[in-house]
Protein backbone atom coordinates (compact mmCIF):
# COMPACT_ATOMS: atom_id res chain seq x y z
CA UNK A 1 0.00 0.00 0.00
CA UNK A 2 2.44 2.04 0.73
CA UNK A 3 4.29 1.59 -2.29
CA UNK A 4 1.27 2.46 -4.26
CA UNK A 5 0.84 5.71 -2.40
CA UNK A 6 4.23 6.65 -3.30
CA UNK A 7 3.70 6.01 -6.71
CA UNK A 8 0.37 7.91 -6.80
CA UNK A 9 2.65 11.08 -5.45
CA UNK A 10 5.75 10.53 -8.16
CA UNK A 11 3.20 10.53 -10.92
CA UNK A 12 1.36 13.37 -9.41
CA UNK A 13 4.29 15.59 -9.40
CA UNK A 14 5.68 14.70 -12.35
CA UNK A 15 2.41 15.26 -14.51
CA UNK A 16 2.66 18.93 -12.51
CA UNK A 17 6.19 19.12 -13.89
CA UNK A 18 4.99 18.19 -17.20
CA UNK A 19 2.66 20.54 -17.81
CA UNK A 20 4.29 23.48 -15.99
CA UNK A 21 7.18 23.07 -18.68
CA UNK A 22 4.68 22.67 -21.68
CA UNK A 23 2.71 25.98 -20.66
CA UNK A 24 6.10 27.71 -20.05
CA UNK A 25 8.12 26.95 -23.01
CA UNK A 26 5.90 28.79 -25.45
CA UNK A 27 8.04 31.67 -24.92
CA UNK A 28 11.24 29.81 -26.76
CA UNK A 29 9.23 29.33 -29.61
CA UNK A 30 8.69 32.41 -30.80
CA UNK A 31 10.82 34.90 -33.11
CA UNK A 32 11.92 37.99 -31.44
CA UNK A 33 12.44 41.10 -33.45
CA UNK A 34 13.80 43.95 -31.83
CA UNK A 35 14.77 47.90 -31.83
CA UNK A 36 11.87 48.35 -34.54
CA UNK A 37 11.73 52.86 -34.43
CA UNK A 38 8.52 54.39 -34.84
CA UNK A 39 7.81 58.33 -34.83
CA UNK A 40 4.51 60.44 -35.74
CA UNK A 41 3.69 63.71 -34.96
CA UNK A 42 2.18 64.23 -31.46
CA UNK A 43 -1.19 66.13 -32.45
CA UNK A 44 -4.49 66.48 -31.43
CA UNK A 45 -5.99 63.00 -32.07
CA UNK A 46 -2.43 61.27 -31.61
CA UNK A 47 -3.09 57.81 -30.35
CA UNK A 48 -0.23 56.07 -29.13
CA UNK A 49 -2.05 52.27 -29.97
CA UNK A 50 -2.13 53.26 -34.10
CA UNK A 51 1.92 53.66 -33.20
CA UNK A 52 2.69 50.58 -31.47
CA UNK A 53 0.12 48.92 -34.62
CA UNK A 54 2.72 50.79 -37.15
CA UNK A 55 5.37 49.14 -35.11
CA UNK A 56 3.90 45.25 -35.21
CA UNK A 57 3.75 45.80 -39.18
CA UNK A 58 7.58 46.79 -39.16
CA UNK A 59 8.27 43.90 -36.97
CA UNK A 60 6.36 41.62 -38.98
CA UNK A 61 7.79 42.33 -42.32
CA UNK A 62 11.27 42.54 -40.95
CA UNK A 63 11.05 39.29 -39.64
CA UNK A 64 9.31 37.72 -42.91
CA UNK A 65 12.33 39.46 -45.19
CA UNK A 66 14.71 36.98 -43.17
CA UNK A 67 12.14 34.32 -43.11
CA UNK A 68 11.20 33.55 -46.73
CA UNK A 69 12.45 34.62 -50.60
CA UNK A 70 12.17 37.40 -52.76
CA UNK A 71 9.60 35.46 -55.01
CA UNK A 72 6.89 34.77 -51.96
CA UNK A 73 7.00 38.18 -50.60
CA UNK A 74 4.01 39.47 -52.87
CA UNK A 75 2.11 36.73 -51.82
CA UNK A 76 2.33 38.30 -48.45
CA UNK A 77 2.24 42.12 -48.87
CA UNK A 78 -1.55 42.66 -48.74
CA UNK A 79 -1.91 41.45 -44.82
CA UNK A 80 -3.86 43.05 -42.93
CA UNK A 81 -3.22 44.10 -39.47
CA UNK A 82 -5.20 42.36 -37.52
CA UNK A 83 -3.61 38.75 -38.66
CA UNK A 84 -0.49 40.31 -37.83
CA UNK A 85 -1.65 41.18 -34.33
CA UNK A 86 -3.59 37.68 -34.33
CA UNK A 87 0.60 36.08 -34.34
CA UNK A 88 2.03 38.58 -31.74
CA UNK A 89 2.76 36.54 -28.69
CA UNK A 90 4.15 39.87 -26.83
CA UNK A 91 5.77 43.18 -27.24
CA UNK A 92 7.83 45.59 -25.32
CA UNK A 93 8.63 49.63 -25.10
CA UNK A 94 12.40 49.95 -24.89
CA UNK A 95 12.38 53.19 -24.73
CA UNK A 96 9.60 56.31 -25.46
CA UNK A 97 10.28 60.08 -26.13
CA UNK A 98 9.14 63.00 -27.23
CA UNK A 99 11.07 65.43 -29.40
CA UNK A 100 9.37 68.63 -31.31
CA UNK A 101 6.32 67.76 -30.94
CA UNK A 102 6.87 63.98 -32.27
CA UNK A 103 6.76 61.15 -30.45
CA UNK A 104 9.81 58.58 -30.77
CA UNK A 105 9.25 54.77 -29.98
CA UNK A 106 11.68 51.70 -29.62
CA UNK A 107 9.84 48.50 -29.36
CA UNK A 108 10.45 44.82 -29.37
CA UNK A 109 8.12 42.00 -30.33
CA UNK A 110 7.59 38.30 -30.13
CA UNK A 111 5.95 36.96 -32.75
CA UNK A 112 4.62 32.70 -32.55
CA UNK A 113 6.57 30.79 -34.01
CA UNK A 114 3.93 27.86 -34.91
CA UNK A 115 1.33 30.81 -35.96
CA UNK A 116 3.79 32.48 -38.13
CA UNK A 117 4.92 29.04 -39.96
CA UNK A 118 1.07 28.41 -40.39
CA UNK A 119 0.36 31.45 -41.85
CA UNK A 120 3.04 30.93 -44.55
CA UNK A 121 2.15 27.13 -45.07
CA UNK A 122 -1.33 28.33 -45.74
CA UNK A 123 0.22 31.12 -48.34
CA UNK A 124 1.89 27.75 -49.79
CA UNK A 125 5.26 29.41 -48.78
CA UNK A 126 8.11 26.86 -47.23
CA UNK A 127 9.74 29.73 -44.59
CA UNK A 128 13.63 29.42 -44.56
CA UNK A 129 16.05 28.21 -40.91
CA UNK A 130 17.00 31.97 -39.74
CA UNK A 131 20.65 30.91 -40.21
CA UNK A 132 23.33 33.92 -40.21
CA UNK A 133 26.66 33.12 -42.04
CA UNK A 134 29.52 34.52 -42.97
CA UNK A 135 31.06 34.02 -46.47
CA UNK A 136 33.76 34.99 -48.40
CA UNK A 137 33.08 37.09 -51.16
CA UNK A 138 35.46 37.83 -54.41
CA UNK A 139 34.37 40.25 -57.02
CA UNK A 140 36.27 39.99 -59.97
CA UNK A 141 35.75 42.04 -63.01
CA UNK A 142 36.68 41.06 -66.19
CA UNK A 143 37.24 43.87 -68.40
CA UNK A 144 36.51 42.53 -72.24
CA UNK A 145 36.85 45.81 -73.24
CA UNK A 146 40.83 46.39 -72.00
CA UNK A 147 41.55 42.51 -71.53
CA UNK A 148 42.17 42.99 -67.98
CA UNK A 149 41.06 41.57 -64.36
CA UNK A 150 40.29 44.21 -61.98
CA UNK A 151 40.82 42.36 -58.57
CA UNK A 152 41.33 45.13 -55.92
CA UNK A 153 42.09 48.22 -56.49
CA UNK A 154 39.54 49.87 -58.53
CA UNK A 155 37.41 47.64 -58.38
CA UNK A 156 34.04 49.38 -57.39
CA UNK A 157 32.69 46.28 -55.89
CA UNK A 158 35.32 45.51 -53.81
CA UNK A 159 35.17 48.51 -52.12
CA UNK A 160 31.88 49.55 -52.15
CA UNK A 161 29.48 46.04 -51.82
CA UNK A 162 29.34 46.35 -47.96
CA UNK A 163 27.91 49.72 -48.22
CA UNK A 164 24.70 48.45 -49.15
CA UNK A 165 24.16 45.12 -46.39
CA UNK A 166 20.87 45.45 -44.10
CA UNK A 167 20.02 44.10 -40.95
CA UNK A 168 17.61 41.34 -42.46
CA UNK A 169 20.29 39.57 -44.38
CA UNK A 170 21.08 36.44 -43.32
CA UNK A 171 24.50 36.31 -45.28
CA UNK A 172 27.65 38.39 -43.65
CA UNK A 173 30.01 39.27 -46.40
CA UNK A 174 34.26 39.04 -45.59
CA UNK A 175 36.39 40.39 -48.47
CA UNK A 176 39.58 39.67 -48.85
CA UNK A 177 42.24 41.76 -47.64
CA UNK A 178 44.32 43.45 -50.44
CA UNK A 179 47.36 40.59 -51.15
CA UNK A 180 49.55 40.97 -53.80
CA UNK A 181 50.24 36.89 -53.84
CA UNK A 182 46.41 36.69 -53.82
CA UNK A 183 46.15 38.85 -56.89
CA UNK A 184 49.15 37.29 -58.96
CA UNK A 185 47.75 33.84 -58.63
CA UNK A 186 44.49 34.83 -60.16
CA UNK A 187 45.76 37.02 -62.62
CA UNK A 188 48.07 33.71 -63.85
CA UNK A 189 44.53 32.05 -63.64
CA UNK A 190 43.10 34.08 -66.21
CA UNK A 191 42.80 32.13 -68.89
CA UNK A 192 40.85 29.44 -67.31
CA UNK A 193 39.69 31.56 -64.52
CA UNK A 194 35.77 30.01 -64.82
CA UNK A 195 37.44 26.70 -64.19
CA UNK A 196 39.90 27.57 -61.28
CA UNK A 197 38.58 26.93 -57.89
CA UNK A 198 40.26 29.47 -55.74
CA UNK A 199 40.87 27.00 -53.16
CA UNK A 200 44.18 28.26 -51.84
CA UNK A 201 42.77 31.30 -51.26
CA UNK A 202 39.51 30.22 -49.40
CA UNK A 203 41.54 28.13 -47.33
CA UNK A 204 43.31 31.44 -45.65
CA UNK A 205 39.89 32.32 -44.07
CA UNK A 206 39.02 29.06 -42.48
CA UNK A 207 35.18 29.73 -43.85
CA UNK A 208 33.20 26.66 -44.62
CA UNK A 209 31.22 29.14 -47.28
CA UNK A 210 32.41 31.03 -50.37
CA UNK A 211 31.04 32.77 -53.24
CA UNK A 212 33.11 34.01 -56.08
CA UNK A 213 31.11 36.51 -58.24
CA UNK A 214 32.79 36.55 -62.01
CA UNK A 215 31.68 40.07 -63.74
CA UNK A 216 32.02 40.35 -67.19
CA UNK A 217 31.80 43.62 -68.50
CA UNK A 218 31.76 44.85 -72.23
CA UNK A 219 30.40 48.08 -73.27
CA UNK A 220 27.56 48.84 -70.90
CA UNK A 221 26.71 44.86 -70.95
CA UNK A 222 27.13 43.01 -67.88
CA UNK A 223 27.58 39.19 -66.94
CA UNK A 224 27.81 37.87 -63.90
CA UNK A 225 28.87 34.25 -62.86
CA UNK A 226 28.24 33.18 -59.14
CA UNK A 227 30.15 29.92 -58.02
CA UNK A 228 28.70 30.06 -54.40
CA UNK A 229 30.26 26.94 -51.93
CA UNK A 230 28.02 26.29 -48.90
CA UNK A 231 29.83 23.55 -47.21
CA UNK A 232 30.58 20.61 -49.76
CA UNK A 233 27.91 21.61 -52.24
CA UNK A 234 28.84 24.29 -55.52
CA UNK A 235 26.02 26.37 -56.92
CA UNK A 236 26.27 28.22 -59.87
CA UNK A 237 24.17 31.10 -60.86
CA UNK A 238 23.96 33.31 -64.19
CA UNK A 239 22.44 36.94 -63.93
CA UNK A 240 23.11 39.74 -66.60
CA UNK A 241 22.04 43.51 -66.90
CA UNK A 242 22.10 45.61 -70.32
CA UNK A 243 22.96 49.59 -70.41
CA UNK A 244 24.97 49.06 -67.53
CA UNK A 245 26.91 51.06 -65.97
CA UNK A 246 29.08 49.42 -62.90
CA UNK A 247 31.60 53.15 -62.34
CA UNK A 248 28.18 54.69 -61.92
CA UNK A 249 27.21 54.99 -57.90
CA UNK A 250 22.85 54.63 -58.29
CA UNK A 251 23.65 51.77 -60.90
CA UNK A 252 26.05 50.21 -58.86
CA UNK A 253 23.66 49.99 -56.06
CA UNK A 254 20.89 48.63 -57.79
CA UNK A 255 23.32 46.21 -59.18
CA UNK A 256 24.67 44.92 -55.47
CA UNK A 257 21.29 45.01 -53.88
CA UNK A 258 19.91 42.50 -56.94
CA UNK A 259 22.75 40.27 -56.82
CA UNK A 260 22.71 39.68 -53.09
CA UNK A 261 18.85 39.33 -53.27
CA UNK A 262 20.14 36.30 -55.42
CA UNK A 263 22.78 35.00 -52.91
CA UNK A 264 20.38 35.74 -50.38
CA UNK A 265 17.12 33.46 -52.01
CA UNK A 266 19.86 30.54 -52.37
CA UNK A 267 20.99 30.55 -49.39
CA UNK A 268 17.73 30.90 -47.71
CA UNK A 269 16.61 27.91 -50.24
CA UNK A 270 19.46 26.03 -49.07
CA UNK A 271 17.87 26.20 -45.48
CA UNK A 272 14.43 25.73 -46.41
CA UNK A 273 11.31 24.11 -44.30
CA UNK A 274 9.55 22.15 -45.57
CA UNK A 275 6.33 22.34 -43.88
CA UNK A 276 4.59 19.78 -45.72
CA UNK A 277 6.79 17.07 -44.47
CA UNK A 278 5.00 16.33 -40.92
CA UNK A 279 7.47 13.10 -39.72
CA UNK A 280 6.62 11.70 -36.17
CA UNK A 281 9.47 10.47 -34.12
CA UNK A 282 8.89 8.39 -31.19
CA UNK A 283 12.09 8.70 -28.64
CA UNK A 284 12.01 7.83 -25.19
CA UNK A 285 14.41 9.04 -22.46
CA UNK A 286 15.35 8.19 -18.98
CA UNK A 287 13.45 9.95 -16.09
CA UNK A 288 16.29 9.27 -13.27
CA UNK A 289 17.44 12.90 -13.81
CA UNK A 290 14.71 15.45 -14.69
CA UNK A 291 17.40 17.97 -15.91
CA UNK A 292 17.86 15.44 -18.97
CA UNK A 293 14.55 15.69 -20.20
CA UNK A 294 14.60 19.09 -19.70
CA UNK A 295 18.03 19.89 -21.35
CA UNK A 296 16.32 17.32 -24.08
CA UNK A 297 13.06 20.21 -24.33
CA UNK A 298 15.14 23.18 -24.26
CA UNK A 299 17.17 21.67 -27.46
CA UNK A 300 14.27 20.73 -29.26
CA UNK A 301 13.03 24.12 -28.85
CA UNK A 302 15.89 25.60 -30.89
CA UNK A 303 15.30 23.32 -33.63
CA UNK A 304 12.99 25.00 -36.20
CA UNK A 305 12.61 22.07 -38.40
CA UNK A 306 10.72 20.48 -35.65
CA UNK A 307 7.26 21.55 -35.96
CA UNK A 308 6.15 20.21 -32.49
CA UNK A 309 6.86 17.65 -29.94
CA UNK A 310 5.00 16.35 -26.62
CA UNK A 311 5.03 13.47 -24.23
CA UNK A 312 2.48 11.29 -24.94
CA UNK A 313 3.34 8.86 -22.02
CA UNK A 314 5.50 8.24 -18.89
CA UNK A 315 6.48 5.70 -16.09
CA UNK A 316 8.64 5.74 -13.41
CA UNK A 317 11.88 5.05 -15.80
CA UNK A 318 10.97 6.64 -18.51
CA UNK A 319 9.59 9.68 -20.45
CA UNK A 320 8.06 8.79 -24.12
CA UNK A 321 8.32 11.90 -26.60
CA UNK A 322 6.35 11.87 -29.78
CA UNK A 323 8.23 14.90 -32.06
CA UNK A 324 6.89 15.87 -35.48
CA UNK A 325 9.84 16.64 -37.84
CA UNK A 326 9.66 18.80 -41.11
CA UNK A 327 12.37 16.22 -42.66
CA UNK A 328 13.84 13.36 -42.96
CA UNK A 329 15.41 11.17 -40.16
CA UNK A 330 18.91 11.38 -41.50
CA UNK A 331 18.65 15.27 -41.36
CA UNK A 332 17.27 14.87 -37.75
CA UNK A 333 19.94 12.30 -36.78
CA UNK A 334 22.57 15.29 -37.73
CA UNK A 335 21.05 17.84 -36.44
CA UNK A 336 20.36 16.20 -33.05
CA UNK A 337 23.97 14.98 -33.49
CA UNK A 338 25.75 18.44 -33.90
CA UNK A 339 24.03 19.11 -30.35
CA UNK A 340 25.69 16.38 -28.87
CA UNK A 341 22.47 13.94 -28.85
CA UNK A 342 22.86 10.08 -30.28
CA UNK A 343 19.99 8.20 -30.45
CA UNK A 344 19.56 3.85 -31.04
CA UNK A 345 17.38 3.81 -33.96
CA UNK A 346 17.04 0.45 -34.20
CA UNK A 347 13.12 0.14 -33.71
CA UNK A 348 9.98 2.26 -33.63
CA UNK A 349 10.81 3.90 -30.37
CA UNK A 350 14.24 5.41 -30.57
CA UNK A 351 16.87 5.35 -27.27
CA UNK A 352 18.23 8.76 -26.13
CA UNK A 353 21.81 7.42 -25.25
Amino acid sequence: MYHLKSLYIFFSILALIIFFFSTTKLKANTFEVENIEISQPFKKNFNKNEVISKGFKEGFFELINSLVKSSDLPKIDQIELSKIKSMVDSFSIKEERFIKQTYYVNIGVSFNKKKIFSFLEKKNIFPSQIIKETFLFIPIIIDQDSNDLVIFANNPLYENWNNFSNETQLINYLLPTEDLEDMNLIKSKSNFIEDYDFEEIIKKYYLNHSIIALIYKKNNEVNVLSKINIQDDTFIKNNSYSKFNLYDENEMSTFVTKTMTIYEDLWKEYNQINTSIKLPLFIRVDNSDLNVSLKFESTLDQVDLINNYSINKFNKEHLFYEVIFNGTTTNFINIMNKKDYNFDTQKKIWILK
